[in-house]
């Protein structure tokens, strides 16, 4: 009997996330496929929903947009961080570092150097594009009983 992909399902899948220009961002296709349980929060409700039904042996593409994804760009998301933080061999377009905040660390890309200010974006850095979303489903099991 196959089991469709339900809330509590155990579920092992190959899957790629790719940009909308076809740059792959994360892919488990070459590697071991993961294995979670629907609902438990490894992945963003967005990329659970479509696979809500499909079984074993299926392979799809959904197209994810930001605001189930990884969120829209937000521009209160770019601070700015007084210049003399950082050592001046470390200032390039691009860079992530990590920042200290309340909750831990939060990762931040410099977006603009100005002579005495950096302008960091905390924003994920997938937010506010559509993630073409592939998978390829291995397995559908009941989820074990712990």
């Amino acid at each position: 009997m196959t089991l469709p992909i339900d809330s509590g399902t155990s579920v092992t899948l190959h899957f790629s996330l790719a940009l909308e220009n076809g740059h792959v961002v994360d892919s488990n296709f070459e590697t071991a496929p993961a294995t979670f349980t629907m609902g438990d929060g490894n992945l963003l409700p967005g990329f659970e929903t479509p696979l809500m039904g499909l079984v074993d042996g299926d392979e799809r593409e959904f197209s994810i947009p930001p605001e189930h994804a990884f969120g829209q760009h937000n521009p209160q998301n770019v601070q700015s961080v007084e210049r003399k933080n950082f050592s001046a061999e470390e200032l390039e377009l691009g860079t992530m570092f990590s920042f200290q905040n309340g909750d831990g660390e939060l990762p931040g890309v410099v977006v603009e150097v100005n002579d005495g200010e950096v302008m960091v974006d905390f924003n994920h850095p997938l937010a506010g594009k559509n993630i073409l979303f592939n998978v390829r489903i291995i397995s559908v099991t009941p989820a074990s009983v712990h």
